[in-house]
């Protein structure tokens, strides 16, 4: 447990691989979750898998109870939404959403649609991380009829 006496997990942390946006090596950031005492550590990287090795081998070694593997990802339409992967399966389905944006778009961007997800990325869970130029609208029914019981919303201070 971390000082307060509350269980914690941080579910949407970037590394120092998405550029100009995560500062912190994720050596440094699983390494703070485990002397804070948190249940997990998300690394979520923008349309990235980089940080995950890193992050693995500092959790195995300062004993973090669980680190959690994702991606964050901006659709073309500027929702973002951060998918974490469940199982090995789970896994699977990102890093291979993660390749074919990667493809459909010009070296070190990706482009991303709702119909990239179509197949529902199972094994994973969606957090739809709300902000004040993209709020849920009648046009975004897909996002919980693609992922049903799998979606949240994501609260960020």
């Amino acid at each position: 447990m971390n000082g307060s006496g509350c269980r914690y997990a941080e579910l949407h942390a970037l590394t120092n691989f998405t550029f100009l946006r995560g500062a912190s090596h994720p050596e440094e950031l699983v390494e703070t979750a485990a002397a804070l005492g948190y249940e997990a550590l998300a690394i979520t990287d923008e349309c990235s898998m980089s940080g995950v090795v890193r992050a693995h081998m500092a959790a195995k070694a300062c004993g973090l109870k669980k680190l959690i593997v994702g991606s964050e990802l901006r659709l073309r339409s500027g929702r973002k939404l951060v998918v974490l992967a469940k199982t090995a399966g789970g896994y699977a389905a990102l890093c291979e959403l993660i390749t074919r944006a990667r493809r459909a778009a010009d070296k070190g961007h990706y482009e991303l649609t709702q119909h990239d997800f179509d197949g529902g990325l199972p094994d994973c869970i969606v957090l739809w991380v709300p902000d004040e130029r993209h709020s849920l609208d009648v046009d975004d029914h897909w996002i919980r009829e693609t992922f049903r019981d799998r979606l949240w919303i994501a609260v960020e201070l």
